[in-house]
């Protein structure tokens, strides 16, 4: 195999990505190139660690459904990743020529002829939020430690922008929190809470057109199509506002 570009012009079109889905995008069109793979993608959790978004290039929703039900309780790479927040592949967990065996490659891998893999983290605010994928297919050379190091490179760069960009957002965010009226807030707490138009109206001594015309106004402010994602937006002042 020749030896892969550096990977400096990648770090810097992902540090210039103005937004999350750019930086995914840019991630997963020019990954390919420096490491040789035929599978790739990008798992993004939830606070909970349940499976958020997902992009992948080379398998299909099925096999990512099935993984997230059955090979990801039995991949020992991502057990390894998940306690050292460190990149691995299966040669650093499988014992020599037991890879085959395992249960993650006869139940996930050997369908789509996964010879070789690896995986990296990607982390935030002390924790794992995500993990890059990568899958080598057919008589393909497994990875090697130097592939390890630039993927351990290439994870804290991801981190960083997807940090950053996160960040923005939230700043956006609380800005547009902030333009909220106290009746407003209000009425979040109590569609928060379940409560119908109708009885918002009958709480707060108002009409029903009255809380439909202030959902339409909050809805504009905080950029959201729907009471749950409204909510969603607006939870810590909600909590804040609670607790006080």
């Amino acid at each position: 195999m020749s030896q892969p570009p550096l990977l400096h012009s990648f770090f810097q079109a992902l540090a210039s990505a103005p937004s999350e889905q750019a930086l995914r995008s840019r991630f997963m069109d020019g990954v390919s190139a420096y490491f040789g793979v035929q599978r790739w993608g990008i798992y993004l959790f939830d606070h909970q660690q349940s499976l958020l978004s997902y992009d992948v290039e080379g398998v299909s929703s099925a096999f990512v459904e099935r993984y997230n039900q059955i090979g990801k309780s039995v991949d020992h790479v991502l057990a390894y990743v998940q306690r050292y927040h460190a990149p691995a592949h299966e040669q650093m967990v499988f014992p020599a020529e037991t890879w085959q065996q395992s249960e993650l490659y006869q139940r996930c891998c050997a369908e789509y002829d996964h010879t070789h893999i690896m995986t990296g983290p990607i982390v935030g605010q002390g924790q794992m939020i995500g993990t890059i994928h990568f899958a080598r297919v057919g008589p393909t050379p497994a990875f090697s430690d130097h592939d390890l190091s630039n993927l351990g490179a290439v994870c804290t760069h991801l981190s960083a922008c997807l940090a950053m960009l996160r960040q923005q957002t939230l700043l956006v965010e609380n800005a547009n929190l902030g333009s909220l009226t106290s009746r407003e807030l209000q009425i979040i707490q109590l569609v928060a809470q379940g409560l119908t138009n109708t009885q918002i109206g009958q709480e707060l001594w108002i009409t029903q057109n009255s809380v439909k015309q202030a959902l339409k106004r909050i809805f504009r402010k905080l950029k959201v199509s729907s009471r749950t994602e409204m909510v969603f937006k607006a939870r810590d002042i909600i909590s804040n506002d609670s607790s006080s």
